[in-house]
């Protein structure tokens, strides 16, 4: 049972599944690895944001996602306890005019989308095994890969073994590779809900009221992704069995329309709690392992660009596996390079969203006010706010200086 490979994915989830099609179809033997046996809800995130939606065409994965429900949302609007209906409606950003030929941003259910890339990657050669109890990564000048499934045991010998196990990466750890951490000072909980009727099925909600944060990503057929932002405590505000009820009372939201159809949609799965941490590390590989998506450092979700970084991660790599033998620490290090400067940037925005947004304090809401008032009256301050959607490198140097941040909150707020 397989015995020998050129790259070895552990992780078939959304970015290991992307980057196992990518190298297949170009030609290389690849072997994904995947935990579970079927591609489960886990709540993770399910929003490509424009400049992801264009990673996911030059990938040639558009397709696929699209074909496994991919829901096209052309419009955000950021309703708020501060603005009446119409106010916010007025900001509406047009998602599909940001980038030429970009229709908006992609909305699905991961499950979905992870099969259907797992699918391409199998279609293209990828030999995928499901279910897999262990992987014992050896690091090093020959890497390896020791793993279990199915009650069969297998080791891989290989030219390089990718990381692609997320947040609590096995691999990572095995690698001896530590991330940075910038903790988070608020909680986002998740849930998916049936028989949802947003007011109009083509447009992402946002905003803030009282002490949550909403953010509304339908997926078209009633079918939609609802967050909640709030305070770190208590951290339990949503779990347990009255946690998915509990969480849809707090979907009667005055500033959003139709908010009770929301608050009386179906659960259609688990409802999970994430801390809207950041992490990161300088260089996310050592000899024989590399790491993409959460597994190399992750960005705050508030700001839901993770799938899109994830994509990234997929093309900015595979370039450079594809564009020549050497696949040592020193020839990866353009990735690190790139990769340093984007999750830097993404990581100064959330903060300072995160100052905005996800702060509920009684001086907030006057905050976010006088935000608006700035924005309205210089453009060039919604460079960090524009750069979520159209791309990290869309937004000049100086947009994510210290200096430029405290303008744009009205406090010297971020770090990074």
């Amino acid at each position: 049972m397989d015995g020998r490979a050129d790259i070895v994915i552990v992780g078939g989830g959304f970015a290991g599944a992307a980057m196992a099609t990518t190298l297949s179809r170009a030609g290389v033997h690849v072997i994904l690895l995947e935990r579970q046996s079927a591609y489960r809800d886990r709540v993770r995130g399910e929003l490509l944001v424009p400049w992801g939606v264009e990673e996911s065409r030059k990938l040639g994965l558009l397709d696929a996602l699209l074909d496994a429900g991919g829901h096209w949302l052309t419009t955000r609007i950021p309703y708020d306890e501060t603005l009446t209906l119409e106010e916010a409606e007025a900001t509406a950003l047009p998602l599909d005019r940001l980038l030429p030929g970009i229709p908006g941003a992609l909305s699905f259910f991961q499950p979905a989308a992870c099969l259907a890339l797992s699918r391409a990657a199998e279609a293209a050669g990828t030999a995928l095994r499901m279910g897999v109890q262990e992987a014992v990564v050896t690091a090093g000048a020959q890497p390896e890969v020791a793993y279990r499934a199915n009650g069969m045991s297998a080791v891989v010998r290989c030219g390089l073994v990718i990381g692609a196990d997320g947040r609590t990466s096995s691999v990572r750890g095995q690698a001896g590779i530590a991330l940075e951490r910038q903790a988070g000072e608020h909680l986002i909980s998740g849930l998916l809900v049936d028989d949802a009727s947003p007011f109009r099925n083509d447009v992402f909600l946002l905003g803030t009221e009282g002490d949550v944060s909403f953010f509304v990503c339908p997926q078209g057929s009633g079918r939609a992704r609802l967050y909640l932002c709030h305070a770190l405590h208590p951290h339990d505000r949503f779990a347990g069995a009255g946690g998915p009820a509990a969480f849809l009372r707090a979907y009667r939201l005055r500033s959003v329309p139709q908010s009770d159809s929301l608050a009386g949609a179906t659960v259609a799965g688990p409802c999970a709690t994430l801390e809207g941490d950041d992490t990161w590390t300088a260089e996310p590989f050592v000899e024989g392992v590399a790491l993409i998506g959460d597994a190399a450092g992750y960005n705050n979700p508030l700001i839901g660009q993770g799938l899109s970084l994830a994509l990234r991660d997929v093309r900015v790599l595979s370039e450079i596996l594809l564009g020549g033998s050497d696949w040592s620490p020193p020839a990866l290090r353009p990735y690190a390079v790139e990769r340093a400067v984007r999750m830097r940037r993404v990581r100064v925005v959330a903060s300072a969203f995160a100052g905005l947004v996800a702060q509920y304090t009684p001086d907030t809401p006057g905050r976010r006010r006088a935000f608006r008032e700035r924005i309205a009256t210089d453009r060039t301050l919604a460079a960090p706010m524009m750069a979520m959607y159209a791309g990290p490198e869309t937004a000049p140097p100086e947009a994510f200086s210290p200096g430029f941040i405290e303008r744009f909150t009205g406090a010297g707020i971020t770090r990074h």
